[in-house]
C-alpha cells in the first residue's frame, strides 16, 4: 500500500494532520507515503482530481490503483486501524 497525501502550507487541517502522519509513519515502517503540495504539484492535483477541500489522502494498492480516499482531519487511531486492515492491498 502507498498513501498519496495532498495538502498545503496554508491549510489548517493539513497543519493538524502533518504531525499525526509523522507519528504514524514512525510507528508503521512498512508504510510508503508521498506528499504533494496543492499549490506546487498541480499536475498530480489534476491527475487525482483533488478538489478545493484538502487535506486529501489517496490509498493505492500494490498495483498503483486507488482503493480508498479520505479527506480532512482523521483521528490517528482510526487512521492506524484503517492502514493495518488494508496493509496487504
Amino acid at each position: 500500500m502507498k498513501v498519496l497525501k495532498f495538502g498545503a502550507v496554508w491549510c489548517p487541517g493539513c497543519i493538524i494532520m502533518r504531525p499525526r502522519w509523522q507519528k504514524i509513519e514512525a510507528e508503521l515502517p512498512w508504510l510508503k507515503t508521498q506528499y504533494y503540495d496543492y499549490d506546487q504539484d498541480k499536475e498530480m492535483v489534476e491527475k487525482y482530481n483533488i478538489g478545493r477541500d484538502i487535506p486529501v489522502f489517496i490509498f493505492l494498492d500494490q498495483d498503483g490503483n486507488e482503493f480508498a480516499r479520505k479527506q480532512g482531519e482523521i483521528d490517528r487511531k482510526d487512521l492506524i486501524k484503517f492502514l493495518e486492515e488494508n496493509k496487504d492491498k
